[in-house]
């Protein structure tokens, strides 16, 4: 197996707090990923100490400590302190991103993307360009720190609504400076495939190309049958690999990131047609597009999450221990419930518990929810169907216990 070094570099701004995204994080399949994080943070409107979870990445039991879960899996970083997190990344390959697992605490700025490279990728005839200028990252942009807006939350059980939507960084507000949109330029005549990732707290983006299908090679690291569409709903989290074909006549198009995340009429600032980029043909002009702004294409195709099919299936083994994790969210309270139990973080961390001889469901907090599972075992886990629009997706099989 290969090895890899990759530092961090720093990416706060002069105020001490971040400068989103972060930089792109690269690795080849077989390596393993160091990355070491320095705080440098010094706002004293966010959380001052922090920690990285490299969403999608499969963790160890032995290599837990390095998952980035505060106060269960690791310890935060303090203010000046440093730590190197060290992932074996396996077989692993594909989109994935980084963010601070503290709190809430991504939604000031620190996540970016994070890409594993396959040298002999199955899928690699069908594109000619995939690099950092086709990483394409969806933001949502908050004008107050994630502080003052859990606050709010937890005040009045209403869901906090973004400002706008970013691409790559940058975006428009209602009422706002009309600042540039991100530009991604093409060259006639090439295949491209984009890394698209949905780096939001909770908004849901439709992704579209005006008059350029999207062929899904990649879904949240898996590589999948290719499969062409015209549009694609995108939660929070979600990670897509599209090709898409520079055939048309040279000039400027528009990417479509329309967004929903709550009433717009909480947040006046908020307008979904502003959350967009364009795709720039070379010896096209330095403009934006001649066509209107739209939502994407009225008739287009639509992507049916349930029509994908891995590349290479693989056969879930039959579980050993089935769970059902029922997810309600209270009506006008800040109250999240698994199973009829709203979390509550303990006096003293889980991680200290276990590492104070912690073993048995009942050595914890009820209000914990704490689920204590056998080594080695294949755990299967139902969720019942949801209408809440905050549910986080995450690709897996198999957890085994890390006690």
């Amino acid at each position: 197996m290969g090895s890899m070094c990759r530092l961090l570099p720093e990416f706060q701004d002069l105020n001490g707090s971040f400068r989103y995204p972060g930089p792109a994080i690269t690795a080849l399949k077989g390596q393993t990923l160091r990355v070491t994080v320095n705080n440098k943070l010094t706002d004293p409107n966010m959380r001052r100490s922090t920690t990285v979870s490299f969403d999608g990445i499969f963790q160890s039991t032995q290599n837990a400590y390095n998952e980035g879960s505060a106060f269960v899996t690791t310890c935060p970083i303090a203010p000046g302190a440093s730590y190197t997190y060290e992932v074996p990344l396996g077989t692993q390959t594909g989109t994935f991103w980084y963010h601070s697992e503290l709190s809430v605490q991504y939604v000031d700025g620190l996540r970016g993307a994070l890409v594993v490279y396959d040298p002999h990728d199955p899928l690699a005839h069908l594109y000619d360009v995939d690099d950092l200028n086709t990483i394409i990252q969806l933001g949502d942009w908050w004008q107050s720190s994630s502080s003052s807006l859990l606050a709010g939350y937890q005040a009045t059980g209403v869901v906090p609504i973004s400002d706008s939507g970013t691409v790559n960084g940058i975006g428009r507000f209602q009422g706002g400076p009309e600042v540039p949109f991100a530009v991604t330029e093409v060259v006639s005549g090439k295949r491209y495939r984009l890394r698209i990732i949905n780096q939001s707290a909770r908004n849901i983006f439709t992704v579209s190309i005006d008059n350029h299908p999207l062929t899904i090679i990649e879904t949240d690291g898996v590589a999948t049958v290719p499969l062409t569409v015209d549009k694609i709903d995108m939660l929070a989290g979600q990670r897509y690999s599209v090709v898409i074909k520079a055939n048309q006549p040279v000039a400027n198009y528009w990417f479509n990131a329309p967004f929903v995340g709550g009433a717009p009429a909480r947040n006046l600032h908020q307008n979904a047609t502003l959350t967009r980029s364009i795709i720039r043909y070379k010896g096209a002009p330095i403009a934006e597009p001649t066509t209107e702004w739209t939502l994407g294409p009225v008739n287009g195709t639509s992507l049916v999450e349930a029509d994908l099919r891995p590349l290479v299936p693989s056969v879930v083994p039959p579980a050993d221990v089935n769970i059902t994790m029922d997810l309600t969210v209270v009506a006008g309270l800040a109250v999240w419930n698994v199973n009829n139990v709203s979390y509550l973080p303990p006096k003293v961390p889980t991680l200290n518990q276990i590492l104070a001889g912690a073993t048995n469901e009942v050595d914890f907090n009820a209000t914990e929810n704490t689920f204590v599972l056998p080594a080695h075992k294949t755990i299967q886990i139902s969720f019942p169907s949801t209408n809440d629009d905050d549910a986080h997706r995450m690709l897996f099989c198999l957890l085994v216990s890390c006690l």
